[in-house]
């Protein structure tokens, strides 16, 4: 599902990643964990296709990502990637449906299909009652669940999560992890995560740790 070949990534004379390699299988929960500079976030968002490596190959469902073009690329990552960030990044002037419906609009489809498939990913996350709330409004783990479904738009092949419970309590933790369990069980998506939290890599099936900008 995902392959990256020795992807490497330098900001001026300070090189972040030095060849990194990593295999994902199609169905697999991953956790990348390591100290803080580490590289972590980096590869997230080139797996993501936010950066661009300084050298090296991204293979994601059999495409070479690297090689789109700036449309072709946008239109890959909004249909085939969804994101989940530490502080959720839901639009402040806008409700949880509102939210959640945005890439199917930024997508082009019609907006009824988009609005009929958004409430029921919020119902589906027991947020039936709070699709009209805006983010002010919710808690924090209503918002991670608002940006889980705001993620599962587009029915995306992968979910990518930095520090997805980073900004949670204990008990929306919990509840965040069940939740990926649940999305890989009922969706079956790839899911990779950017974490320091223990208990989140263990219930992965796989933990990646990254040093000095190299996988160990």
């Amino acid at each position: 599902m995902i392959e990256v070949k020795n992807v490497c990534k330098s900001f001026g004379d300070l090189a972040v990643l030095q060849g990194v390699n990593l295999t994902v299988e199609q169905g697999k929960i991953v956790c990348i964990i390591g100290k803080s500079g580490a590289g972590k976030t980096t590869l997230l968002q080139i797996i993501g296709t936010l950066d661009r490596p300084t050298s090296g190959q991204v293979i994601i469902d059999r495409v070479d990502v690297l090689s789109l073009k700036d449309k072709e690329l946008a239109h890959f990552r909004n249909h085939k990637i969804g994101f989940i960030f530490q502080f959720h990044q839901l639009l402040p002037e806008f409700t949880a449906l509102e939210n959640t419906m945005m890439p199917g609009l930024i997508a082009g489809e019609k907006r009824e299909t988009v609005r009929a498939r958004a409430q029921q990913l919020l119902s589906d996350l027991g947020l039936a009652d709070r699709i009209n709330h805006k983010p002010n409004q919710l808690s924090g783990g209503e918002k991670q669940r608002v940006a889980a479904a705001r993620a599962m738009m587009m029915n995306p092949a992968i979910i990518l999560a930095d520090e997805p419970s980073g900004s949670l309590d204990e008990a929306n933790k919990k509840e965040l992890h069940e939740l990926l369990l649940r999305l890989r069980q009922q969706f079956g998506q790839t899911i990779l995560i950017v974490t320091h939290d223990k208990d989140l890599a263990k219930i992965s099936d796989q933990v990646v740790e990254l040093r000095n900008g190299v996988v160990i």
